[in-house]
């Protein structure tokens, strides 16, 4: 395993996608990767406000007629947890895609190395994160931030789940991707699920942004993160090529779009 700077990487800058677009663009970029082309770091926004699912998630879960009232796209990650409600103004988030073989083999081990320019992010922004020293009992299990949170994976803040973190890992390439709230939407993140018997007050206090604890504008946050990720991979920023944007619409129309996909996890593309 050779050092990351020594590979050819390229940073995206945030740009606003649906949620389908988004995770397709995550599987995009690791087709690239592994076929020799740059691995890719990147920070993107949900356009229209998206309910991301666990890869596992019970759709009896989701209040599905509050989302689609209020105009919220529900689509499912590749990856495991729960479902996060990314608000276009509150959630910032990031992917890291790479081959398998440039990265640690232990689970761990890639979180922590993984997660480095997310921390180095916060330092700029004069947010105090880091790992979460131990683990804390769930409030509502089928809700990523009010999961037990885990040292391996979750960032807190003063006690305060700040992100999720998550990989999908297959033989040839390895997909993390994570969400870091700027600011928190208890109230919204309950009301995506069905009878969550925990109050809003409860989820403030799980729960915590980045407004909470610095005076950084979100444009300035994003910056500072794409910085963190640029420095970390030593990258070039660059974005898609055309062949990519039509493969990753390609791979949205006939996965993350589907309702097969999103409401039962029946991948239609294998």
């Amino acid at each position: 395993m050779t050092a990351l700077s020594e590979n050819d990487w390229r940073l995206v800058r945030e740009e606003s996608l649906t949620g389908p677009m988004c995770m397709a663009l995550d599987a995009v970029a690791a087709e690239t990767a592994v076929a020799g082309g740059p691995r890719t770091v990147r920070v993107y926004q949900w356009e229209p406000a998206t309910l991301s699912l666990g890869y596992h998630q019970n759709p009896e879960d989701i209040d599905w007629d509050f989302c689609k009232r209020e105009g919220i796209t529900v689509t499912r990650r590749p990856t495991g947890g729960g479902a996060i409600y990314h608000d276009t103004y509150g959630d910032i988030s990031y992917s890291i895609i790479a081959p398998a073989d440039e990265l640690p083999s232990d689970l761990m081990e890639t979180y922590e190395l993984l997660c480095q320019p997310l921390l180095d992010a916060c330092s700029v922004m004069g947010v105090p994160a880091d790992f979460a020293s131990e683990t804390a009992p769930a409030l509502h299990e089928p809700a990523c931030y009010l999961r037990d949170i885990h040292p391996a994976h979750d960032v807190i803040c003063n006690g305060d789940k700040l992100s999720g973190n998550a990989q999908y890992r297959r033989r040839d390439s390895i997909i993390q991707h994570g969400s870091l709230t700027y600011h928190a939407t208890p109230e919204r993140t309950l009301n995506c699920f069905v009878d969550p018997g925990v109050s809003t007050e409860r989820v403030h206090e799980r729960i915590t942004g980045i407004d909470e604890h610095s005076d950084v504008s979100r444009t300035d946050a994003v910056q500072m993160l794409e910085s963190t990720l640029k420095t970390w991979a030593n990258a070039t920023e660059d974005g898609w090529t055309d062949e990519e944007r039509a493969r990753a619409r390609e791979i949205a129309d006939e996965k993350f779009e589907r309702s097969a996909w999103n409401r039962d996890g029946d991948d239609p593309m294998t």
